[in-house]
């Protein structure tokens, strides 16, 4: 029997808020999305304090920890490693510095361990992996570590954390141990960390807009499971235009970002345009609201 006209009327109404809760899911905001409000912001030193920064809780009342090419030790450039991404520090005081050269097979994490001392874990690329090393994010646990390669992304890979995870050892080559498949691409992640147990704040410098609607996106990711050796996915939430301010008009640059479990504060390092990145690049900070 051919299904009458309120029959069909149903059935499109049905089939169209289906669509839309698919939408929401795959790429719009989510009802448990946190809002973050910007409360004021402190100046990003070009040299030193231009591409990531962590909360230290090991030793107590640490500043603080910043990284930019003034940061880099010349016995580190002069072998190659010449860019420094966003770093993070475990709650257990392990502060993983991450590291790339402008070619070659591998990328590097410069690792401190509660006691001072410094030592270097390579990871040679695996099949179809990218150079760029741009950011790590340490588990709450400590015991495994989120990477993410530039571009247009759809995945995150985990490694064993070096130092903190007795698995690791600067003698031998670091491991692939899974990676993060996410429901929503993501463009030019420049640095997240986590606000969770499987939540993750990061941050993008994508230039395009047209992923999420508009350009350097705050963005949030729930995972399914605590990063460990099985695969597991992330669900993308774009949450926030990142602040652009400066008194120079043209392209600002998005870089490494961190969440204060301590005091809930969330910071986010922007690069001003031209000469004014001199001047008024900024380390913004929000609140949860």
């Amino acid at each position: 029997m051919p299904a009458s006209p309120r029959q069909r009327c149903r059935a499109g109404l049905t089939a169209l808020v289906a669509l839309a809760a698919t939408f929401v899911l795959s790429a719009g905001p989510a009802s448990a999305a946190d809002t973050w409000t910007d409360t004021g912001s402190d100046r990003a030193d070009p040299l030193t304090e231009s591409q990531g920064l962590t909360s230290v809780e090991v030793p107590a009342n640490s500043a603080n920890r910043y990284t930019g090419i003034g940061t880099i030790p010349v016995s580190v450039s002069s072998r190659g490693w010449n860019h420094v991404g966003d770093p993070d520090e475990s709650y257990d005081g392990y502060y993983v510095e991450p590291y790339q050269a402008d070619s070659g097979t591998a990328k590097m994490y410069r690792v401190q361990a509660p006691d001072g001392t410094w030592s270097e874990y390579t990871h040679t690329l695996a099949s179809g992996e990218a150079l760029n090393n741009s950011w790590d994010a340490i588990s709450p646990d400590s015991q495994y570590m989120l990477s993410g390669e530039y571009g247009t992304m759809t995945r995150f890979l985990v490694f064993p954390t070096p130092g903190a995870n007795k698995s690791t050892s600067p003698s031998a080559n670091l491991p692939l141990a899974s990676v993060v498949n996410l429901d929503h691409a993501m463009r030019d992640v420049q640095g997240c960390d986590f606000s969770g147990a499987t939540t993750l704040l990061c941050s993008s410098d994508d230039p395009d807009g047209s992923l999420f609607g508009y350009t350097k996106p705050l963005l949030q990711i729930d995972l399914s499971a605590q990063p460990g050796t099985g695969n597991v996915t992330g669900h993308v939430t774009a949450l926030r235009q990142l602040p652009l301010r400066s008194s120079c008009s043209g392209t600002f640059e998005a870089e490494g970002i961190d969440y204060d479990r301590r005091t809930g504060t969330l910071r986010v390092i922007v690069m001003s345009p031209g000469f004014c990145i001199l001047a008024d690049s900024k380390t913004y900070k929000f609140s949860r609201s």
